[in-house]
């Protein structure tokens, strides 16, 4: 980049603007040979994409279909009789409701949901591999239970870049402690497209150390660069790095979130009528309502993939009581994020996903009858947005909780989230270790059906 030490360091004590000048027509003439190529640049897809975003509402802990998106009518005509583990069938214990023009069964305990009835997409016969939380929350993300692999958010950002050179094109605020690292890491794709964590707690998100309290922006600027022209020279004569790749984005971006970052998750700015649609201001909606305005933020301002968490969702007992206290956290919310997507027209082009690790099965857990145990063979989730049918059921599960028409398994709904992405799940690859790997291994169909 430049012949000499004593010549970058002259450059860089001229100020900041003309660093900047001189870094990019460094940058790019390391591109024009081949040397630089940005990892995060935007990419072409595969096929013309149906949405540009995926936000997903990770409910961890297993949420009872039975209860909120699954009207069961098989376990309802068996309630009371014993299931094929010899444990009584236990019926919802909340009624549903036909909601919307579609008349979509909706339970009770999301009244402010359900008025989006059209919206949404209801898989009532999703499966997975395994009935365990940190065993099924790690396939969720990654589609392998047993080796470590890329999340689903770094693929998405691996496979089309991202459109805000700024801001991280996959961002996980509070990541779920089941599975760790592993729920938003990039595993053997570069560094570059892992997840982003930020941490939301009582209606705030800081993210520490966003600000330099030592350096100057100009003095950072100096400081990067000669420690970038190191990292390159580096680069240059290993050829091939992925780590080393990875750092280097690293420093850029975490150099430019410094005044972006803050900006997006800023929520102060909003309208109170905005704050008060996302429940900012009820005790029980503040922290989950925070993450979903973010979430719209973020989204707006072209971050890729955005996951969202809300915990508690493992009722062994208290069915009632914690479920209704689940839901009256969500639900709001959510449907505050419906509509503030569709009044910003990005509801068109985004993607929701709604769901757990695994459901709950049909039968009682206990003898009073106020819990569930895990099922990983027929359970829900919800899709609503660019491409996907509203106001649909797909899928049903008989009295024991068994998909026995038209089964999802967890692989079919990753590639179905990367087809609507733009993303062919057969060629969105990566080789490593002498083979290439795929975030569907060599599984999954496509699922046709909630296809508009």
């Amino acid at each position: 980049m430049f012949s000499n030490r004593r010549d970058f360091l002259r450059l860089t004590s001229c100020g900041f603007p003309y660093l900047a000048a001189a870094s990019m027509a460094a940058e790019q003439a390391l591109a024009a040979k081949g040397e630089y190529k940005n990892p995060l640049a935007p990419k072409a897809p595969h096929f013309e994409p149906k949405v540009k975003r995926v936000i997903f509402l990770f409910m961890s802990g297993a949420p009872s279909q039975n209860e909120t998106f699954d009207y069961n009518e098989d376990l309802e005509k068996s309630g009371g009789k014993t299931g094929e583990r010899s444990q009584a069938l236990l019926p919802s214990i909340f009624k549903f409701e036909r909601r919307g023009q579609s008349g979509l069964p909706i339970s009770e305990l999301f009244p402010h949901l359900s008025t989006h009835a059209d919206d949404l997409c209801l898989v009532n016969s999703m499966q997975t591999n395994s009935p365990a939380h940190p065993q099924a929350s790690i396939f969720l993300h990654t589609g392998s239970i047993t080796f470590v692999r890329p999340s689903i958010g770094a693929w998405a950002v691996y496979g089309l870049g991202t459109e805000n050179q700024a801001l991280p094109g996959f961002v996980t605020l509070n990541p779920a402690p089941n599975g760790g690292a592993q729920l938003f890491g990039s595993a053997f794709l570069p560094a570059t497209f892992q997840g982003t964590r930020i941490a939301v707690e009582r209606g705030q998100a800081p993210i520490e150390n966003i600000r330099n309290a030592r350096l100057s922006a100009e003095a950072q600027r100096r400081q990067i660069d000669l420690v970038q022209e190191m990292n390159r020279e580096m680069l240059e004569r290993s050829r091939v790095d992925g780590e080393l790749e990875g750092l280097i984005e690293s420093f850029e971006l975490a150099f430019r979130m410094q005044t972006s970052v803050p900006d997006v998750i800023d929520i102060k700015s909003e309208p109170e009528a905005v704050r008060e649609m996302y429940g900012l201001n009820g005790r029980d909606t503040r922290d989950f309502g925070t993450q979903c305005l973010i979430a719209r933020r973020m989204a707006e301002a072209g971050v890729r993939f955005i996951e969202l968490h809300h915990p508690g969702w493992d009722q062994h007992n208290q069915l009632k009581a914690k479920l209704t206290q689940n839901a009256a956290e969500i639900d709001k919310p959510i449907a505050a994020l419906l509509t503030d997507l569709k009044q910003r027209s990005l509801l068109k082009d985004t993607l929701l996903i709604w769901g757990g690790e695994f459901g709950r099965s049909t039968w009682q857990q206990g003898p009073a009858g106020d819990g569930r145990q895990h099922n990983s063979r027929g359970y829900s989730m919800w899709l609503a947005g660019g491409g996907v049918k509203g106001g649909i059921r797909h899928g049903r599960c008989d009295a024991n909780g068994v998909a026995v028409e038209n089964p999802v398994h967890l692989h079919d709904l990753h590639a179905t989230i990367l087809h609507l992405m733009g993303l062919d799940h057969k060629r969105l690859t990566f080789r490593y270790a002498g083979r290439d790997f795929r975030l569907t291994d060599v599984h999954g169909e496509v699922v046709k059906a909630i296809l508009t």
